[in-house]
């Protein structure tokens, strides 16, 4: 069905709000779903609502509590989002690291007790619109085994990076899970009751699936075999070992309501290219944009999205039905 940006925003909070979600937070969280849906990246989007108003309804999540900071030193601000949603955590970095980013060069947001992270590069696409360059780390329920072994260990880990262009254009934003494809597609698989490729997933034997439940219950490919495992390792350690969250492997489900808070953790670091490059930084950063788009067939990354949101704006989203009706029937 057809829905209107602002109609969707106000179903998100609604049901969120049913299942023990404040006010503030659900629209926190509906900005997030509403934009990622709008992007085209519906495995982020309103797919996520039945499992977040389970958690939230249980206890799983939080959704009544405020996240809390503090600044231990000049370049870190230290996140607590007390076992509630990421997105009033990014929300609150936002407040803050941008102002610390241009006063000093760079600055860092350690964040813990998270959960879900969402469409990375929506975040920093919100700090290189404001000049700045960001990066992103954050890591998930262990869904990927290290390298050689079947034991999963990591979680799809996603990297985002963004950067602004020059005054006019739009920033590059760069996002990507390291796993072969978003686990988040996966769990679409499943609802939507249809079969996966066979090089996404192995099954709990370590055998390539293309069922996604068995998929879900065993273990993602890797992006790139062996370099994208000790990526993930890496994530790993910047998401979960520096920022003091819970580790993959030891943290429950985003896709049920079963077990404790997850307990995930995000790093994002902000830089001010003026200070790291000059005052000339953005037309020198425009200059390799527009070098790299001129060739044919070639798309700066996140142009896609950014058009889609704009064709969202003007248009409205298009839902399937059986997932308005799942919402919908949340009480």
């Amino acid at each position: 069905m057809k829905i209107s940006l602002s109609d969707a925003h106000a179903l998100v909070c609604e049901t969120l709000m049913r299942c023990n979600v404040s006010a503030q937070n659900a629209s926190s969280v509906a900005t997030a779903l509403v934009n990622a849906e709008a992007s085209g990246q519906g495995g982020h989007g309103f797919r996520r609502i039945p499992a977040y108003s389970a958690q939230a309804r249980v206890g799983k999540v939080d959704g009544m509590v405020t996240p809390v900071f503090e600044k231990p030193v000049p370049g870190v601000l230290r996140i607590d989002a007390q076992h509630g949603f990421a997105y009033p955590a990014l929300d609150l970095m936002m407040d803050h690291l941008p102002d610390m980013a241009r006063s000093q060069g760079i600055a860092i947001a350690s964040i813990h007790k998270s959960h879900h992270a969402g469409v990375m590069g929506l975040t920093v696409e919100r700090l290189a619109e404001q000049g700045l360059a960001a990066m992103m780390f954050a890591n998930a329920p262990a869904a990927m085994a290290a390298w050689g072994g079947r034991r999963p260990m990591f979680g799809t880990n996603p990297i985002a990076f963004g950067v602004p262009v020059g005054a006019a254009g739009d920033p590059i934003i760069i996002d990507l899970a390291l796993s072969k494809v978003a686990r988040g597609k996966i769990m679409a698989a499943k609802q939507k009751g249809v079969e996966i490729p066979d090089d996404w997933a192995f099954d709990p034997d370590g055998n390539p699936t293309t069922d996604p439940v068995k998929a879900l219950d065993g273990t993602m490919v890797s992006a790139g075999g062996v370099k994208g495992a000790a990526l993930a390792m890496m994530v790993e350690l910047l998401a979960a070992g520096l920022t003091g969250a819970q580790f993959g492997h030891q943290s429950s489900s985003l896709f049920d309501d079963k077990g404790k808070p997850p307990a995930l953790g995000q790093m994002v670091i902000a830089i001010d290219p003026k200070a790291t490059g000059g005052p000339g930084v953005g037309e020198h950063l425009a200059a390799i944009a527009n070098e790299i788009a001129s060739e044919e067939g070639v798309r700066l990354p996140g142009r896609r999205g950014k058009i889609a949101r704009l064709e969202a704006q003007a248009n409205g989203l298009e839902i399937e039905d059986d997932v308005i009706e799942t919402i919908r029937a949340i009480k």
